[in-house]
């Protein structure tokens, strides 16, 4: 009877991985085959399998950069990634130590998540123009940070806060400042959700498409509006196999990420606990 339970549990595992997985699986598919079979074949089977859709892309080079569109991405989204980190970890310890705006400035902020970004659209664009940071890696890595701040301040006002005050009260004794504190008491405790808030900002980066379409056309294009140009890169219609390969490429950079930042994130969620 426990096989059978256990048996069970695998299979509702399977179907649910399977299920969740179901838009990555297919596109992976697609890009292992030619036109003429995803014509002919849609279903989830290759009959010949071909890398002829990622040597395609290599080969529009003069055309749609990949390679510069991965790049773009993976400096912006570092960038907007960083910005952030710097920002909230010292915000994160003024507020929860020195409660300095955590009634107001705290709550202000991360209720800017809940508000569509569209709405920023005009505005930024109108002060990215004058400040002559429109289509620059720069102008697109301060958006991602700006759109990241929200969750990476909770996290951290969270993992701050799980900190025992009495560390800092020590320090203080023996002589320490507050930066002091922050960076060689506060910091080390709270490395695995900074580890998490990183993970989350940089796919959430990486995955930004609006401000990307907007703010930039040629020099800064991220790989999220890049891969739309290969919809229709041949001039004859979509190039599905085509467009396939750009997706699996894409996603590289944050799936590695992911990975090798799973323990680090597995340790997050069991963060907080006092040892003596």
């Amino acid at each position: 009877m426990r096989r059978i339970v256990a048996a069970l549990r695998w299979v509702v595992l399977a179907i649910a991985i399977a299920a969740l997985n179901a838009p990555v699986i297919v596109t992976l598919i697609t890009s292992f085959k030619s036109d003429a079979e995803i014509a002919e074949n849609p279903s989830l089977t290759i009959e010949h399998p071909t890398l002829a859709n990622y040597t395609r892309i290599f080969a529009m080079a003069d055309r749609f950069d990949i390679v510069h569109y991965l790049s773009n991405s993976l400096i912006e989204a570092a960038l907007g990634t960083l910005f952030a980190l710097a920002l909230a970890l010292p915000a994160a310890y003024g507020m929860v130590r020195f409660r300095v705006g955590l009634a107001w400035l705290f709550p202000a902020v991360v209720n800017q998540r809940a508000i569509p970004l569209i709405i920023f659209a005009i505005p930024i664009y109108l002060m990215f123009q004058a400040a002559g940071l429109l289509d620059t890696r720069l102008g697109l890595a301060l958006i991602m940070c700006l759109v990241n701040l929200p969750l990476v301040l909770v996290l951290l006002v969270n993992a701050v806060r799980e900190v025992p005050a009495e560390l800092d009260e020590a320090a203080r004794i023996d002589g320490a400042g507050s930066w002091a504190i922050l960076l060689r008491i506060v910091l080390p405790l709270v490395r695995p959700m900074l580890a998490s808030a990183t993970v989350l900002a940089f796919i959430y980066a990486w995955n930004e498409f609006l401000f990307g379409l907007i703010l930039t056309t040629r020099a800064a294009v991220p790989v999220t509006v890049g891969a739309s140009f290969f919809f229709s890169a041949s001039g004859g219609g979509v190039r599905w196999g085509v467009a396939a390969a750009v997706m699996m490429l894409s996603t590289l950079p944050p799936l590695l990420l992911g990975l090798f930042a799973y323990r680090h994130i597995g340790r997050s969620l069991t963060a907080g606990a006092v040892k003596g």
